[in-house]
């Protein structure tokens, strides 16, 4: 079960990582690189992906973490108000209000390392921001669909 703020597991990151003698790059790997993605069942796999990087001889680990701001639930509501007007008591209006209740947590964490022009990532996140994500993807969808009203 994952915490509901992966804070404190940033802090053993950071503190694992300068323990194997290796610097932290504060970087977000984006999709458009060539990446492969570590998929580690265990709840410490992380510091096995540590020691690849290590292994492979990289100097570095990039590390990016996302913090839920007000702002962010603020802009999803009210996109999501717009879209679902005039139904303002939508599920999803209710999910993103409950998101109020993880500002200021950590809910995402990504590490990489380069290797032979690949990225290797380790992502970990907690349940409300896959939930945050999936909203955000839900806005982004709908603020693709048109709606011809004309009588033709």
């Amino acid at each position: 079960m994952q915490p509901d703020n992966l804070i404190s597991l940033k802090d053993d990151m950071v503190a694992f990582i300068a323990g194997h003698g290796m610097r932290r790059l504060n970087a977000y790997v984006t999709e458009d690189v060539p990446t492969v993605i570590f998929e580690e069942e265990n709840p410490d796999g992380w510091k096995d992906f540590v020691e690849h990087a290590k292994a492979a001889g990289s100097p570095f680990v990039t590390m990016s973490e996302v913090i839920l701001e007000k702002t962010d639930v603020a802009i999803l509501l009210e996109q999501l108000r717009d879209q679902t007007f005039p139904d303002d008591n939508s599920e999803e209006i209710d999910d993103a209000e409950y998101l109020v209740n993880h500002v200021g947590k950590v809910g995402y964490l990504q590490l990489g390392f380069a290797h032979q022009g690949v990225m290797f990532i380790f992502e970990v996140a907690t349940d409300w921001y896959d939930s945050f994500q999936n909203l955000m993807e839900t806005v982004t969808d709908l603020g693709g669909i048109v709606v011809d009203d004309s009588d033709e």
